[in-house]
């Protein structure tokens, strides 16, 4: 047995509280108030410095971690060490980018097979909804996939094509009376062109958010609300929200009985169109990075409950995906390398805003209301006798700038990279195991495992 001793945001509590924590791989029993190392009967102490706070481990519900396929761009190993380096003891693999994607149950095997004694956090697999495979669907469930994405526009890769409505109510049908959540892509170009527009500086940003407006959302929004009224049990989560004009829309679902959850992004809430100077193609992801007022009206859905997680989308790739040396936008891959970092940015920004944002809030935001989107509140989310032992120590008050040693993903590409963020993540704990210390670096082999039990809710 061992124990943690210190202030722990415990479940439900709006502030970190003195305790002692007992565990091993689960977390067997909350003591109220600091007890003496000698006042216990056990192998391992930890005090944890009065200054940092305890939270639970991050589940990070969006990151692509591209192996098989193209492991030049990301793989088990690195993108998970990236996630243990900043508290995320959870990461949920998106369906593609990886060759071949989560499609079939064949598909997943592959995976699981790439996947095996690389991963240094826990790993769960969200499954991919395409053209034809409605019939795959049922039996990715019953092999462990917490839910299914699809696109509702082209995805970048052609091995992951987009869905089109009926296509939608189909996958919707299939999967009706299983424990599992549908997932979208919400932008749909419906016939309207998201290229260069004529005369536009393919190196500027704007050129770029003016071929993805705001109406592209809105469109796919609609159309999943009213696609999923024929099979209103599906529970339905829209992908990172870059729009706060859709936030009247989710609002009125929700208030109608649509099982509707929604996540957003650091990047959607750290940064606006204003500021990203031309040819940065490190900020170009899709949907695109909007306004400065919109980030201000996400951050409010986000406190009002409207928008109910946030997530990393680490969507990374090679530099020259990213057409560095030109800069053009409409030529980059979309996609922003953040898994690790998502913590001491919501931080750093919330403060920097003037936003009476607590560590409570954020835990809800990126640790509990995410374990529930992909069905592991039973196990991950919080700190609660009964689940995982899985802990983030968090100093709230450090101040750390992202050098390339601080990214501990495959490609040292990020808009973050050369900032400064206020707040560090100490030591990251997965099952009772310390995966990632400051001082003394990762654990010297992966810890992590494999989450493949099918979900009951």
């Amino acid at each position: 047995m061992k124990a943690i001793a210190g202030r722990a945001l415990l479940e439900g509590a709006s502030e970190p509280t003195e305790v002692t924590i007992l565990y091993d791989t689960k977390i067997h029993k909350i003591h109220k108030g600091l007890i003496n190392n000698g006042d216990l009967d056990v192998d391992d102490f930890m005090s944890v410095p009065p200054e940092q706070v305890i939270l639970p481990g991050l589940v990070d519900a969006h990151v692509h971690l591209n192996e098989p396929g193209r492991t030049e761009w990301e793989g088990f190993a690195t993108g998970t060490k990236a996630a243990a380096a900043g508290g995320v003891t959870t990461v949920i693999d998106m369906p593609l980018n990886a060759i071949p994607p989560t499609t079939t149950v064949a598909n997943f095997d592959t995976k699981l097979a790439a996947a095996r004694g690389q991963c240094w956090v826990d790993v769960g697999f969200w499954g991919g909804a395409i053209p034809g495979n409605s019939e795959d669907l049922v039996p990715l469930i019953e092999k462990g996939v917490r839910g299914f994405k699809c696109f509702l526009i082209e995805s970048g890769v052609d091995e992951f094509p987009c869905l089109e409505v009926p296509d939608v109510k189909k996958a919707l049908k299939a999967i009706e009376g299983h424990p599992t959540i549908f997932m979208f892509h919400a932008e749909m170009a419906n016939g309207e062109s998201t290229d260069l527009p004529p005369n536009a500086d393919p190196k500027s940003y704007m050129s770029f958010l003016h071929s993805r407006p705001d109406k592209l959302e809105l469109t796919a929004i609609n159309s999943i609300i009213e696609a999923s009224k024929s099979s209103p049990d599906v529970k339905l989560h829209i992908v990172h929200l870059a729009t706060a004009e859709a936030v009247p829309i989710i609002k009125k679902a929700k208030e109608e009985g649509v099982p509707l959850s929604v996540e957003t992004c650091f990047h959607y809430l750290h940064f606006a169109a204003e500021s990203i100077p031309e040819k940065s193609t490190q900020h170009k992801c899709c949907p695109p990075i909007r306004t400065e007022d919109n980030r201000s009206l996400l951050w409010k859905a986000l406190e009002d409950g409207v928008v109910t997680s946030v997530v990393s989308d680490h969507s990374p790739c090679t530099p020259n995906l990213k057409d560095l040396q030109t800069g053009d936008f409409f030529k980059a891959w979309g996609g922003i390398a953040s898994v690790g970092l998502g913590l001491p940015i919501l931080w750093t920004t919330a403060r920097k805003d003037g936003r009476n944002v607590t560590v409570a809030d954020i835990s809800k935001w990126c640790s509990y209301n995410t374990a529930e989107q992909v069905g592991l509140l039973k196990s991950k989310g919080s700190i609660k006798e009964g689940k995982d032992a899985d802990f983030c120590i968090f100093d709230p008050e450090a101040k750390v700038k992202i050098t390339t040693d601080k990214l501990h993903f495959k490609n040292k590409i990020s808009p973050y990279k050369d900032g400064t963020l206020v707040g560090e993540v100490r030591r990251t704990i997965v099952r009772g195991q310390v995966v990632y210390d400051t001082e003394e670096g990762m654990s010297l082999k992966p810890l992590g495992s494999l989450l493949l039990e099918p979900r009951t809710e």
